[in-house]
């Protein structure tokens, strides 16, 4: 029998998870909450690969659910490397928002197209997930009068065991873990690509980067910068001055220059400060540049 379905129940949850995710991901205070690598992490590694299978084999007799697990998985870890392959040569570039939104509308395509394949196969041909039969299988286990108390006892223990077993991998995940502390200290064009940035100036013209500082020191950090020309101050605004960011948390801010000094191969130095530490730069980055009359 052909007919117009609902949406089935497994697409359902991977689309209701797709919106929690991104709820937990984009939305403030909620984005900095342990929560968001919990909801995550199914996203990156199940979520797209599964959405693609079911896309891709609507019928039941397709693949077995041991297949379709692995192949969701593997999927999931390929399709995600490659949308931010395809990002990098767009505007919008590797970020995380970028990266998120894209995963979103691959997974919610191919949501689509899963729901649309199954609609016209028969019932009896339709791949579905049996999470009532699933249910009614574990209650019966449980609560069956055919059973000794001993077997009910040892199967409420599995279950437990398992449901701990579950919340231990997931405090493992979202505690974060004392690693090497460091630093990111990062260039990138104006166009928010590591590229294109300027060599060729003019003297007297404004020109722009951005600089990125990412803290990775457990720890909230005052930063501040200092920007030279072979090895001349430039006149900085203050709040380039007094950077404070609180562990994980990143700073991209455009940075506008005019250089007048001209020269042919001249090192344009950006050096970031810890503490207010100006004994020694924490971190350093340098591009070449050539200043010429207009």
């Amino acid at each position: 029998m052909f007919y117009k379905r609902k949406i089935p129940t497994d697409i359902g949850i991977i689309i209701f998870l797709v919106l929690i995710t991104s709820i937990f991901v984009l939305v403030p205070p909620l984005s900095t909450t342990s929560v968001r690598t919990i909801v995550g992490l199914p996203m990156v590694i199940f979520l797209s690969g599964y959405a693609l299978i079911a896309a891709l084999f609507p019928r039941k007799n397709d693949l077995n659910g041991i297949k379709r697990l692995a192949l969701s998985l593997g999927l999931s870890i390929a399709v995600v490397p490659l949308l931010g392959l395809a990002l990098y040569y767009t505007p919008l570039g590797i970020r995380l928002n970028s990266i998120l939104i894209t995963l979103d509308i691959f997974t919610l395509i191919m949501c689509a197209v899963a729901v649309k394949r199954r609609s016209v196969l028969p019932d009896s041909e339709v791949f579905t997930v049996p999470f009532m039969a699933f249910y009614h299988s574990v209650h019966n286990e449980i609560f069956s009068n055919h059973r000794s108390t001993t077997d009910k006892i040892l199967t409420v223990i599995l279950a437990i065991s398992i449901v701990v077993s579950i919340m231990m991998v997931l405090y493992v995940i979202v505690t974060p873990k004392q690693g090497e502390k460091f630093t990111e200290f990062y260039l990138l064009g104006e166009g928010g690509m590591a590229d294109d940035y300027p060599t060729q100036i003019i003297s007297g013209e404004s020109d722009t980067v951005i600089v990125g500082i990412v803290n990775h020191e457990y720890q909230g950090v005052n930063y501040s910068m200092e920007v030279l020309l072979d090895n001349e101050s430039l006149e900085l605004p203050d709040y380039w001055k007094k950077i404070t960011l609180e562990h994980n948390q990143t700073m991209e801010r455009n940075f506008t220059f005019i250089l007048y000094k001209e020269g042919e191969d001249m090192k344009l130095e950006f050096l970031l400060y810890k503490e207010y530490n100006y004994t020694q730069p924490y971190r350093d980055l340098h591009l070449w540049v050539s200043v010429v009359e207009e």
